[in-house]
């Protein structure tokens, strides 16, 4: 076996870049690795992202005949990740601000095939569709590694969509923009005025240049902190997008207590999402919209409950979407879109919040949602002890059929309540004294003469001279239970210390059939309690929200 420990000193390549090298589909390739024992073995990544050496797997394609000429576009990618590596963000920079100086002095840090070959590729066509086909690749490689340092391309899909239209005079902001992806995707490509703000300077650099390299005037993007270092502190736009970072603890909240963007309340630690939030809401001018990224989480979360409920009861929260399993790129669980909006004037703000779930949707389906994937939830229907904005929740209970579930609930209930009476069995007075007081046997002995068995639970008779019930109620008297139950109220069967009274098998039939009668009478009585809570909450839930009404 080959020590793949070492790095190869040459490029390496992923599974869909040898599909594009050999002209086929990654199901060929996948094919190609199971089929011939001689296809390279993977020299780096991981199981499910594997990296093979380009040199390898060109002798490969060479000597199976399968081999292409190499497009200069995958040379350019090969020669900037053999440089860069992991770091390819700055590579795509470098090839950008190089064909942005147009014949200026090459970045210090690129090589000069890369210098070369995107001089050609930039000659054959243009800079921005250069830096575009990189940015393409870029995010293609991080989402099959499953990271989530860019949105991917099914996010931004399901955002555009849900943002609509965009008026060519709006202004776009997204705070935390990355390589600008988002920010550049929605609304038309001319017109609106966008702005972003990028922690990481080169993300920050590589969005403007794709900007102005695509043509798209009136980009501008800042780099730095956008919680800590808002570099658009008087910016109201008429929509705000983010994508913003997820599960980051070390936000600044110890240095932003008292800033006076929290006006729904100072997130937690753990809360970081819901200070991007705030941010983007405190960004937007009087009618202006925020669509935010969400993991599912922050929904239900007991530490965001306080901003939650101010989002609601203010009329800021529009609309949440579950968008579908498989939409992010680094897992599959939903995400959603949570859209909010400010008031123009008093009196304008929301009086319910649209859900709609489409986590059982294709997530590259379409988005436009089915009539019972929406439902309109009252806002005092979500002011209760949790605030669940998980839209799944509320679209279920909104098509419930309270009517057909109420009736079905309150006819069983009566029929289980008639059926009760009846088991319970008719017993007169006794003669005084235990069964137990008098003449009995252990278990312990009925077993070693091979008269019971422990078949289960409980023991059960193997012989027609004693009845199963009769054994099984009195090893329940309060006799043998008082032996059998510890003192933390455990009941677990004492078989060397339960007794059992001696009588003939007529007896104990009698005494059987009224020991099965009650065990029945006490599990139809937990059946109707459980039916009495059914019916109470649906009556109640039903009563509140219109579903049911009272007869006349």
């Amino acid at each position: 076996m080959r020590d793949t420990s070492a790095a190869p000193a040459g490029p390496m390549v992923t599974g869909s870049e040898i599909a594009r090298l050999a002209s086929v589909t990654r199901a060929a390739v996948s094919n190609w690795r199971r089929r011939y024992d001689d296809f390279p073995a993977p020299a780096g990544g991981s199981m499910n992202s594997p990296l093979f050496a380009l040199a390898e797997v060109q002798t490969w394609l060479d000597k199976q005949r399968k081999g292409q000429d190499v497009s200069p576009e995958v040379q350019l990618w090969q020669a900037l990740r053999a440089v860069y590596g992991d770091d390819m963000v700055e590579g795509l920079t470098a090839v950008a601000q190089l064909l942005a100086d147009d014949g200026g002095k090459p970045p210090h840090t690129l090589p000069e095939e890369a210098v070369r070959l995107a001089r050609v590729l930039a000659a054959h066509g243009s800079a921005g569709e250069v830096v575009e086909a990189l940015a393409e690749r870029f995010t293609d490689s991080v989402r099959r590694a499953g990271s989530d340092q860019v949105t991917s391309p099914r996010i931004v899909r399901a955002l555009r969509y849900f943002a609509g239209a965009v008026a060519p005079d709006a202004t776009v902001f997204d705070p935390a923009c990355g390589i600008g992806t988002l920010l550049l995707a929605v609304g038309p490509e001319r017109g609106p005025r966008r702005c972003g703000q990028e922690a990481d300077p080169r993300s920050a650099r590589l969005a403007q240049l794709r900007a102005d390299l695509t043509g798209q005037t009136g980009v501008d993007v800042a780099a730095g902190d956008s919680l800590r270092d808002d570099q658009w502190p008087n910016l109201k736009a008429d929509l705000v997008v983010c994508d913003p970072p997820v599960g980051d603890t070390d936000w600044g909240r110890e240095d932003l207590l008292l800033d006076s963007r929290w006006e729904l309340g100072t997130p937690s630690r753990a809360e970081g999402e819901l200070a991007w939030l705030q941010h983007a809401y405190a960004h937007t001018t009087p009618g202006g919209r925020v669509i935010m990224v969400m993991p599912a989480s922050v929904a239900y979360r007991k530490a965001g409950r306080r901003i939650r409920a101010e989002l609601v009861r203010r009329g800021i929260l529009t609309q949440v979407t579950a968008l579908p399993a498989g939409t992010a790129a680094s897992h599959a669980l939903p995400v959603h879109l949570w859209h909010l909006r400010r008031s123009p004037s008093v009196g304008d703000a929301a009086t319910s919040v649209r859900m709609i779930d489409l986590t059982s949707n294709d997530p590259d389906g379409a988005l436009e949602p089915a009539s019972d994937q929406i439902a309109e939830v009252p806002l005092i229907d979500l002011l209760d002890d949790t605030v669940d904005l998980t839209p799944g929740r509320h679209v279920e209970e909104s098509h419930r059929d309270y009517a057909t579930e109420y009736r079905a609930v309150r006819q069983e209930l009566a029929e289980q309540v008639r059926k009760l009476a009846e088991l319970l069995p008719e017993l007169i007075a006794g003669e005084g004294s235990g069964a137990l007081d008098g003449s009995s046997a252990s278990v312990a002995d009925l077993a070693r003469a091979g008269l019971v068995e422990h078949a289960g639970p409980e023991p059960v008779s193997t012989s027609d001279q004693l009845d199963t019930d009769f054994l099984q109620g009195f090893l329940r008297s309060s006799a043998n239970t008082r032996r059998s139950t510890s003192t933390s109220g455990t009941f677990r069967l004492d078989g060397k210390g339960a007794r059992i009274p001696q009588m003939d098998i007529a007896e104990q039939r009698r005494y059987g059939t009224a020991f099965r009668r009650l065990q029945e009478f006490e599990e139809r009585a937990r059946r109707v309690a459980e039916l009495s809570r059914q019916a109470a909450e649906l009556a109640r839930d039903g009563l509140g929200n219109g579903a049911l009404a009272p007869q006349e």
